[in-house]
């Protein structure tokens, strides 16, 4: 099957037998299509913005030609899971992507989005930034247009308000509905709430859920993904799937069979990880939910009685004891406005700065006056290798950075905002061989595609948008690391984004070709 696919990329491209004028052409690369099938050697012309031709094009011409030889040629790169709303205008360049493969970004995810998303993406069209972005509806910031952070159930009139703001959102082009159930107020939401939302999105988006739980009580939280999907009747997407804690560790072999039974019974659900054995979030995520709701003032009215301190601490070092930890070394400060000099130090690190005693309760005390200073973004250790290479072997996973668009040398972020792509590349395909690189790029390219229903992206096919990242499989490197986050991933040779050269040699051009991509 695979030579015979080769053999018709060779002959389909009936253009390749007339002489003809491209505005790029890429010649002699490895092909590598974005469908799983082995590479081949070949060429492809760009016009327009769109792939012309593909195949053996000895006759055609082009105002740039680049010369492939030795180097893979694939569909550009699409992250299903990004966070970039407030950066897109600090930084359109989007380099921490592009420098990546990234072409094309999912945002809105994890219930965090903006409302009005018409308003939003003309913004974007205004802008123009160097990748194409999309978006979901976040049940977050619905709810908050509708509830503030109130920690009840939503009355008649208040669900249909937000049932409305999602109908229009999918009009105005969402590509699906994102929850994010840990964070306020989505925590505050019960199933139904959820699901009646989701019904408004179903015809033409996607169910994508960062869930209630991604340690102890993952299989619950699991099952409640899959139940809203079969309620309203729309694909599934669970959003960076992990085990949080290392009492959890190994239990992959428990998740994944979910899933599988899942798609077996006909639901249409796939997941997204990132190739990092930690996570990031906020702060706050370490203190129960009911101190959080109705605002920071509100926050920190409850955390300055006494009683509900001890609660609170009570509470976080529970938490630490079922990790089997003794200091909270696993979360690190990555963004905290109150004191930038303490970004990159762990919480029990904070806690000896600050002069306090070497003990977790004394770091739990720390945790709560750095919620009182208005919190802080954190990476948390605390994830098995052992499972992200399982979970990375489930052919319906897809490698999303969870990441916003990185401002060069700003905070101590986690380094999946530059390297995920890159890393998936080196480490897990190139070094430990946990899956082949056909299978990598399909997973970044057109299973993405497939699920969001990005027409006409991810494949390099006649056309279809011209989006194409040529790099060399034996030098594509991720730099970024968690001591040194801000660096580039490196051997990503050339970035084209609908036609237009954006990275050149490994430099990227100032080029700003990306598109809205609307939803149907």
């Amino acid at each position: 099957m695979r030579l015979l696919y080769a053999a018709v990329f060779l002959l389909v491209s009936s253009a390749g037998t007339r002489a003809q004028t491209a505005d790029v052409l890429i010649r002699n690369g490895k092909i590598l299509d974005g469908t799983g099938n082995s590479w081949v050697y070949g060429d492809i012309a760009v016009k327009n913005g769109k792939i012309a031709a593909t195949g053996r094009l000895d006759k055609w011409t082009a105002t740039r030609t680049i010369d492939a030889a030795g180097l893979f040629v694939a569909p550009g790169f699409i992250d299903v899971h990004t966070h970039i709303e407030d950066d897109e205008k600090r930084n359109p360049t989007a380099d921490n992507f592009i420098y990546d493969g990234v072409t094309t970004v999912i945002t809105g995810n994890c219930g965090s989005s903006r409302v009005d998303l018409g308003a939003y993406f003309s913004m974007l069209d205004s802008l123009k930034t160097s990748v194409n972005i999309a978006s979901l509806i976040g049940h977050n910031d619905v709810r908050k247009a509708v509830m503030g952070t109130a920690n009840r159930d939503p009355d008649e009139q208040e669900l249909q308000k937000m049932e409305a703001i999602v109908e229009k959102a999918m009009k105005d082009g969402a590509v699906g509905f994102s929850t994010g159930l840990i964070y306020i107020p989505g925590t505050y939401s019960k199933t139904a709430e959820v699901v009646r939302l989701a019904k408004a999105a179903a015809r033409h988006g996607v169910y994508a859920s960062h869930m209630r739980d991604e340690g102890d009580s993952v299989t619950q939280a699991i099952e409640e993904a899959l139940h809203i999907g079969r309620e309203a009747n729309m694909p599934v997407e669970i959003s960076h799937f992990k085990l949080s804690g290392q009492q959890n560790w190994g239990r992959s072999r428990e998740i994944l069979p979910m899933i599988i039974r899942a798609r077996a019974e006909g639901l249409d659900v796939t997941i997204d990880q990132y190739p990092y054995t930690a996570s990031s979030t906020s702060l706050s995520t370490l203190l129960p939910d009911w101190v959080l709701s109705d605002g920071q003032d509100s926050i920190k009215a409850r955390l300055a009685r006494p009683e509900v301190r001890r609660q609170v601490s009570n509470y976080m070092l529970r938490r630490l004891q079922k990790r089997r930890l003794k200091h909270f070394s696993y979360p690190v400060v990555a963004s905290f406005r109150a004191d930038s000099a303490l970004n990159g130090k762990s919480i029990e690190e904070v806690n000896l700065i600050r002069g306090r005693k070497h003990k977790a309760r004394e770091e739990a005390e720390t945790i709560i006056q750095m919620m009182e200073q208005g919190g802080a973004g954190m990476v948390f250790h605390g994830m098995s290798d052992q499972d992200v290479k399982n979970i990375m072997q489930y052919p319906f996973n897809m490698f999303a950075s969870d990441a916003s668009i990185r401002v060069f040398n700003s905070g101590n972020p986690h380094p999946r905002g530059y390297g995920t792509n890159a890393r998936v590349l080196a480490k897990y395909v190139r070094e430990e061989k946990v899956l082949s690189l056909e299978e990598a790029i399909r997973r970044m390219t057109s299973l993405p595609a497939q699920k969001f229903r990005l027409e006409h992206r991810g494949l390099l096919r006649e056309g279809f948008a011209a989006d194409i990242v040529v790099f060399d499989a034996a030098k594509v490197t991720d730099l970024s690391t968690y001591d040194r986050p801000h660096q580039y991933s490196t051997g990503f040779r050339y970035v084209l984004v609908n036609g237009k050269i954006t990275v050149d040699q490994e430099k990227h051009t100032g080029t700003r070709a990306g598109e809205v991509i609307r939803g149907e």
